[in-house]
């Protein structure tokens, strides 16, 4: 028992629910009990998640708040279900982006660059920067409520995962799928690295189409391009074979302009004839497609930049930075009348780096790769046989155009901060992989290679190397295959078809079923704001989920995000649903809170037991328990299978009307009859509603951790809600008759109260009114209507004004006391009136023929759905008036 349950013999709560004083205490408590941690030996089924490692220069972000609450859901289900539950935390390293920040770090305090220091007094600032101010976001895990395992917490560079990485690096250099070559690769000019396509944002930019002639007279010809400058470097002009304009260029060469090169003319399948002139400039150095035509056509690859994108080609332009040199060469073109069309606005994707958004420059260097054809084809083979599932399926057919048409992956680059390649030199051309459990060669000439590798490289073992592969653990044998990865649809190719490439290679020695590094894969779309914009600083959107915690509690933004959560789609979200999320938590705070104060208990017995056994023989039962028991369990069922299915905002959606509605705002009304009378039956009352409240509070527990922890702790006085048994539907507790009776008297309380309403009367008004049942089931249910619809027993004098049906129930009102009815009739003939002009003036418009003919189709349906609800509000007046007494 907590000590709040134990200093009152009858359970309280504070009048509010206030979860700054709730959730730091109870997610201590969590932790401290050891709920969160695992044991491999335990026997229990596993069930395992690694969560997908922030940047360890990260704060939290909405999508991340999305992602953990869809994560920690599921494994705090898995853990009530009996699983021996894993979420195994980490962080990344985070290559080019922590480097980035130490090297401005530096700057600012010490005015010094990476290069003032040695290679090691540089990476252990790295280290310093990283104890120091890294690792932000794991706090703010714990405020959104992460259940994960902390004593399993692991980062990209520590001892274990950097053997991981030297070991799976070793083994796919001894089978030849890790090669060195001279590439076209992403080349980033402030970040000073190669960058792998993943590592490139492609946009729409605004550029200027230049077209100019090279050559003169019979042996020219015109080529058009948005990069003037690389012009410098061209070494051939390419056209398609079976043009007959250029076949009597072909073999031959022409000048280029500028350099008194000259340079052949060749044909080349790879030419679109249709496009432009059909012919093109031809730089292998600088543009991937060129070194292909480069490559086939034996032509020279002329390097005219340097890594800081500045000219390097003698004669005027050295020296210039591209975006300097572009207009330079364009004017000296000009001035030897070159141009053949000034420059036109063209609008072409171009490539941005994702670190510093600075534009990439295709770039010839001397590269590390990974020959994926085979790992590809095994990763696509794993999904096609059902081995691995995706949610939703529709996204196989972009996973398998990504892993089917894979360009061999560049997993080198050019800094300090990362996993160096464990390859050595030696002074007469040798070239040594060196594993992690062997020694280097040494002597004089030997030298390691400077470049490290990819941070994705690492990445991609997360699902085995964090369960401490290559060494054959506990942890592994227990836990990999991981049960499911969530992440967002953004990184399906860049991150999920890594770690099925990598898994199924390293884990193969355990044959096809078990080498997959997860079965289930859940693609979530992406957070925007509540108009579907995507947020961003620029366009003032975005949104620090820490303040919205801070207001509404880390419940409420877990719930306005989970209900969002349709697979794959993205997902909008808005202060305003954060509030109304806070206001659910309020209301089952407050729901209760009543349950307590009227004696609703369960008991030690009663407390996760699930079976009709728990609780009093159904014949003793009310109407209102037996509907409420009967829907229950059919809510188990119902969110039961949309955990199976992944469809979060499903069962959000379920527990929310089902809570609100039918728990909170029926049988809670319902339940004060016979708590009010007392005796068995109210007794009856208090353990159907405490054994509610307890399901309710365990089916929602794994959304929104913080607030069931602290009712379910006041109403059962259990250990914890984190290790309570999940429910189990039981369906000897349907009951279709309760259903049907409880529906009919919705129906009734509904209605009655809609003509209130529709009456002007005030809701807490009360009205004389005689009841008369058709129905005989109805007729225990007086005393509820009355209370439910605030009508009173007819008095002496009681004279009838206006009448309801509804559901065999008859309900005659007297009104005379309530309503100026002159007045009453003067304001609906009125609205009538209004109501009728504009009826008249839809169906004018839509019988006239040129209006529906012209118009958009989409203004023609609106007015149709207009002239609907007008109609059916000339319908509701009548009724109003018809109503009404004649005098």
């Amino acid at each position: 028992m907590t000590e709040e349950t134990a200093a009152h013999d009858t359970p309280r709560l504070p009048t509010q629910y206030a979860p700054g004083e709730v959730e730091d205490r109870l997610y201590q408590r969590w932790n401290a009990a050891g709920y969160f941690e695992v044991d491999p030996k335990s026997g229990n089924p596993p069930f395992s998640i690694v969560i997908p490692p922030p940047n360890v220069t990260g704060a939290l972000h909405l999508g991340h708040a999305f992602g953990h609450t869809i994560k920690d859901a599921l494994t705090r289900r898995a853990r009530m279900r009996g699983f021996e539950a894993l979420w195994l935390p980490g962080m990344d390293h985070a290559g080019i982006a922590t480097q980035t920040q130490v090297e401005r770090h530096l700057a600012t305090t010490e005015g010094k660059s990476r290069h003032d220091l040695s290679r090691e007094e540089f990476v252990q600032r790295v280290w310093d920067w990283k104890h120091e101010y890294g690792g932000k976001i794991l706090g703010q895990m714990r405020r959104l409520g992460d259940g994960v395992d902390w004593s399993r917490e692991r980062f990209t560079m520590d001892d274990g995962l950097s053997r991981a990485v030297g070991t799976i690096f070793k083994r796919l250099f001894d089978d030849g799928l890790i090669y060195q070559a001279e590439r076209i690769i992403n080349w980033c000019p402030r970040c000073q690295t190669a960058l792998s396509d993943i590592e490139v944002e492609h946009r729409d930019d605004d550029g200027e189409l230049v077209s100019i002639r090279y050559g003169d007279g019979d042996t020219s010809v015109v080529v058009a391009t948005t990069r003037a400058e690389t012009m410098l470097g061209d070494t051939g002009v390419a056209v398609h074979p079976d043009d007959e304009r250029y076949r009597h260029l072909v073999g031959r060469t022409i000048e280029l302009p500028l350099t008194g090169r000259h340079i052949p003319v060749v044909a080349d399948e790879h030419v679109d004839p249709e496009f432009g002139s059909g012919a093109v400039k031809v730089t292998p150095a600088h543009d991937p497609n060129d070194f292909e035509i480069g490559q086939r056509q034996n032509l020279d690859a002329v390097e005219i930049m340097d890594e800081r994108a500045n000219v390097t080609a003698h004669g005027p332009f050295e020296g210039l930075d591209r975006f300097e040199a572009r207009p330079a060469v364009v004017a000296a073109l000009r001035q030897q009348g070159r141009i053949v069309d000034e420059k036109r606005p063209y609008v072409h994707a171009v490539g941005h780096c994702s670190r510093c958004d600075t534009v990439v420059e295709p770039r010839l260097s001397q590269q590390w790769f990974v020959r994926v054809a085979p790992l590809a084809k095994a990763a696509g083979d794993a999904v096609r046989d059902g081995r691995v599932r995706l949610h939703p399926p529709d996204m196989a057919a972009r996973y398998f155009d990504w892993v089917d048409n894979m360009h061999d992956w560049c997993i080198s680059r050019q800094l300090w901060w990362g996993h160096r390649i464990p390859v050595w030199y030696g002074p007469n051309g040798e070239m040594v992989c060196v594993g992690p459990d062997e020694d280097p060669p040494t002597g004089e000439g030997w030298y390691q290679d400077s470049d490290v590798l990819d941070t994705w490289f690492s990445s991609a073992l997360w699902p085995f190397s964090t369960l401490g592969w290559p060494d054959d653990t506990d942890d592994l044998r227990t836990f990999y295959p991981t049960s499911v990865m969530v992440t967002g649809y953004d990184i399906l190719f860049f991150w999920v078809a890594r770690m099925m490439m990598f898994g199924l290679y390293a884990m193969a020695d355990r044959g096809p079923e078990e080498s997959v590094p997860f079965r289930d894969v859940v693609l979530h779309g992406l957070v925007r704001d509540k108009h579907g914009k995507k947020m961003s600083k620029s366009r003032g959107n975005a949104v620090d989920p820490v303040d919205w915690m801070d207001t509404y509690g880390s419940d409420a933004l877990r719930f306005t995000l989970a209900r969002g959560a349709n697979p794959g789609s993205d997902v909008p979200i808005g202060e305003d649903w954060v509030q109304g999320s806070r206001n659910f938590c309020n209301k089952i705070w407050n729901a209760t809170r009543f349950a307590l104060m009227n004696g609703a208990k369960v008991s030690a017995v009663q407390a996760g037991d699930d079976s009709s056994g728990a609780l009093p023989p159904s014949d003793q039962l009310s109407t209102a328990d037996r509907w409420i028991l009967s829907r229950l369990h059919q809510v188990v069922a119902e969110v039961n299978t949309a955990y199976e299915e992944f469809h979060f905002a499903r069962l959000c959606d379920t527990l929310y009307h089902f809570a609100w509605d039918e728990v909170f705002d029926w049988y809670v009304e319902l339940s004060k009859t016979p708590l009010q009378h007392g005796g068995a039956e109210a007794e009856n009352t208090r353990a159907v509603l405490g054994h509610v409240l307890d399901v309710t509070l365990r089916l929602l527990h794994p959304v929104i951790p913080f607030v069931t922890e602290e009712l379910w702790l006041t109403l059962t006085g259990e250990e914890s809600i984190t290790v309570a048994p999940w429910p189990r539907a039981d369906t000897r507790l349907t009951d279709v008759d309760a259903e049907g009776t409880i529906g009919e008297l919705r129906d009734v309380v509904t209605e009655v109260r809609r003509f209130r309403s529709d009456q002007g009367l005030k809701p807490g008004q009360r009205v004389p009114a005689r009841l008369h049942f058709d129905r005989p089931l109805l007729v225990g249910f007086e005393e509820h209507i009355r209370n439910l619809t605030r009508l009173t027993e007819p008095a002496d004098g009681f004279s009838t004004t206006t009448a309801v049906e509804v559901a065999g129930v008859r309900v005659e009102l007297d009104l005379s006391e309530a309503i100026d009815f002159a007045a009453e009739r003067n304001r609906l003939e009125k609205d009538l009136a209004e109501a009728e002009k504009h009826r008249a003036s839809a169906e004018a418009k839509l019988a006239n023929s040129s209006f529906t003919s012209k118009a958009p189709e989409s203004v023609v349906a609106n007015v149709r759905a207009k002239l609907t609800e007008t109609e059916a509000e000339i319908t509701r007046i009548n009724n109003q008036l018809a109503a009404l007494p004649k005098s």
